[in-house]
């Protein structure tokens, strides 16, 4: 049997754009420019300027522009500022079962090679599909066996997203794809560690990953050698990062027969995805109820396991995050700051906001309850009671996020956001012109025609 990473090379290398579902072009081109937005609002934040900083320092053939800068730099070093953009306010899609974003990886990882090699929009919009399509697939291998060992699922799965997206475009030969995504499989890493303190690492993983990625396949190209059998093997990807499980390895030949993209999820706050259902649940009981906060007595959710070590436990810190970047991890605040203030924005995740003190109080009164009914990590599904002084219970369920494939977002929707995001650092007539480049993509002559909408004049 040939090694599976021959079976991702046929399809990357065969994918043609005229062979991809309508539907799945269309998201496609929606998830960009929803990473875009995303990407330009983070340019405002300390940490994307630290991350842009370091990508002018190391620099190199100015070939791939550094979103929201007039800066250029080589393709694997934009793509480190780029996808760390892109993921950083944790605004981004989401697959859900697998727990992958893929925009941050597999969009910009198109967009900087496509830069350099200034490729069609066309060609540019094929090396994406390849890219999210195989990053999703990779991660759907070993649904929740990642995150149960310490590891970030988007921190393992960008490496070989990000080659697939390169290599498409520098059209990779058969046996360079078994190198590239071997290498992949030792430049993969990321773990979770973060949690504990709030600390900025998850921000950085797909870009670090994308990186690799970029790495590998220029690698790959020179003649370096990778395992053939990176998914495989006994001591392969899997294995290595998921622990000694049965891998329905069958899933990547499933590339270009069922389509992932379809069923990534937009995000509607910039926090934890897993956490998006539960918010919505506090805002309708919100909208209905209009509880006053000192009436509550407590706030009862039902969760999957899974998910208890990353947005519920330690519960008291979690009640009480200490930092911005942990609040988005932290359902007790989510559902609390959603409840009183009725919206959950950028503005929701600072410093000054997670020190409000009405939140911290209502958020001291939620805690969880374990259900193993909860198909989880399939399905994301929320649920949120409040129990009142006088005995009261107030209840709602919502059994997949808003977004995504069962409750998709209007284009519209998209759109707006983009826009709010987006101008923080440009004017509306340059939106207007990203947005007509991004709908019209596979018409553009050169991707150049797009990138350079995306620094401030």
């Amino acid at each position: 049997m040939e090694p599976y990473s021959q079976t991702i090379a046929k399809f990357v290398c065969g994918l043609k754009l005229e062979d991809v579902p309508q539907g799945v072009v269309d998201k496609a081109k929606l998830v960009l420019l929803d990473t875009l937005g995303i990407a330009l609002a983070s340019t405002t934040m300390d940490f994307g300027r630290m991350v842009m900083n370091v990508a002018q320092r190391l620099g190199g053939a100015p070939f791939s522009r550094v979103i929201g800068s007039a800066l250029k730099v080589a393709p694997a070093n934009a793509v480190l500022a780029n996808g760390t953009l892109a993921h950083g306010l944790d605004y981004d899609d989401t697959l859900e079962e697998a727990i992958v974003h893929t925009g941050c990886c597999a969009g910009m990882t198109a967009l900087a090679v496509g830069e350099e090699l200034r490729a069609s929009g066309k060609a540019v919009l094929e090396a994406a599909i390849a890219g999210t399509e195989v990053m999703c697939k990779v991660g759907l291998v070993a649904p929740g066996k990642f995150h149960a060992r310490g590891f970030h699922p988007t921190a393992l799965c960008s490496t070989f997203g990000s080659a697939a997206a390169a290599g498409k475009l520098y059209g990779l030969e058969p046996p360079q794809w078994s190198d590239a995504l071997g290498l992949c499989g030792s430049q993969s890493s990321g773990i979770i560690e973060y949690l504990a303190d709030g600390t900025w690492t998850k921000r950085l993983h797909p870009g670090w990953s994308a990186h690799g990625g970029v790495i590998a396949t220029m690698l790959a190209r020179e003649g370096f050698r990778g395992p053939a059998r990176v998914f495989e093997g006994q001591h392969g990807f899997y294995r290595s990062f998921g622990g000694p499980n049965e891998y329905p390895f069958e899933k990547l030949s499933e590339l270009g027969r069922t389509w992932e993209i379809p069923k990534l999820t937009f995000k509607s706050y910039p926090c934890g995805s897993i956490s998006h259902p539960y918010m919505d649940c506090a805002l309708t009981l919100r909208q209905k109820y209009r509880v006053a906060p000192e009436r509550v007595a407590e706030i009862v959710c039902r969760t999957a396991e899974g998910p208890v070590h990353r947005l519920w436990e330690p519960l008291a810190d979690k009640q009480r995050p200490t930092s911005s970047y942990g609040a988005k991890f932290s359902l007790p605040y989510s559902i609390a700051v959603m409840l009183i203030r009725g919206r959950a924005g950028l503005e929701e995740f600072t410093d000054e906001a997670i020190r409000d003190p009405g939140v911290l109080e209502l958020a001291k009164k939620v805690r969880y309850e374990l259900d193993p009914t909860i198909d989880y990590p399939r399905h994301f599904s929320g649920h949120v009671k409040i129990v009142l002084l006088d005995g009261t219970v107030l209840e709602e369920n919502q059994p997949y996020p808003r977004g995504g494939f069962e409750s998709p977002l209007p284009p519209e929707e998209i759109e707006a956001k983009f826009r709010a995001n987006a101008r923080l650092v440009l004017p509306e007539g340059q939106l207007d012109l990203i947005i007509k480049s991004v709908k019209t993509l596979e018409q553009l002559e050169s991707i150049t025609a797009l990138s350079d909408l995306l620094s401030p004049a």
